[in-house]
């Protein structure tokens, strides 16, 4: 009995004309990814074209940045240039009255793909609110021996909590400093900033924090932070602010509030 592999061979060669078996089918033109041959000339400069570059350069200015961490010196002249969009430490940030803006939703430690951040959150009570809405995030760690920088962890940030600033120094000698935890991550007050825990202002929604409403503390508020903490060293500067900032009204609409310290 005849295999049938042996006959369908024998149909190829009855196909293919006499000569032409000993080339593969298909087969692209050997020209096309063989070297090229090179003449006596070519073969003695082919040295000297592979130093091109080198050669075209050595001759050119050195362009040396000089850099000292800034532990070693204050100078500004030693600070390297940074891009504006350079991906470095994470900040936390905060709204005008001092709020945090992170609120615990965990959506950054679920688009972090080298599992690198951790968040608790914990609810916002009257006596105890620290940022818009229901919750906050008690405790956020972020793990830089982890951290791969890739920017996903801010995309994912509903309220723009989580940034990324252009700090790249955070060599440490040890593993547990380069676990950042929430004090290390958060932004300080600004001038004019009122130190939560304290209520959200009067007759406004998170609604009005994530849309730029709130340009600074609220008189209610510094009573509420004066009347529970009176040394409370924020409550000069935040006194100066509120003096004629712009108010949010229950009904959603906008007045100045000339304010009295």
């Amino acid at each position: 009995m005849t295999d049938n592999n042996e006959i369908a061979a024998g149909d190829m060669e009855a196909q293919v004309p006499s000569g032409e078996l000993s080339q593969p089918l298909n087969q692209p033109d050997e020209a096309l990814y063989s070297p090229t041959h090179k003449g006596p000339l070519g073969r003695l400069l082919a040295p000297v074209a592979g130093f091109g570059v080198t050669f075209t350069t050595i001759f050119r200015p050195t362009a040396t940045e000089q850099y000292l961490p800034s532990s070693w010196s204050d100078k500004p002249k030693n600070r390297p240039h940074i891009r504006p969009r350079f991906h470095g430490v994470h900040k936390l940030n905060r709204y005008a009255d001092g709020l945090e803006k992170c609120i615990g939703c965990e959506l950054c430690a679920w688009a972090c793909p080298a599992d690198a951040i951790l968040v608790e959150a914990a609810p916002n009570t009257p006596d105890e609110q620290y940022s818009p809405g229901e919750r906050y995030g008690r405790v956020y760690q972020i793990n830089y021996l982890r951290c791969i920088f890739c920017g996903y962890c801010i995309q994912a940030c509903p309220t723009r909590a989580l940034t990324m600033s252009n700090e790249f120094e955070i060599a440490a000698q040890t593993r547990e400093e380069l676990i950042y935890e929430k004090q290390d991550l958060l932004r300080p007050l600004a001038q004019g900033m009122l130190a939560p825990p304290h209520p959200m202002a009067e007759g406004s929604t998170d609604s009005d924090y994530y849309a730029g409403r709130v340009t600074g503390p609220t008189q209610n508020q510094i009573e509420w932070v004066q009347e529970r903490r009176p040394e409370d060293p924020t409550l000069a500067g935040a006194r100066a602010t509120a003096d004629g900032a712009e108010q949010i009204t229950s009904a959603g609409t906008h007045s100045v509030e000339e304010v009295t310290a």
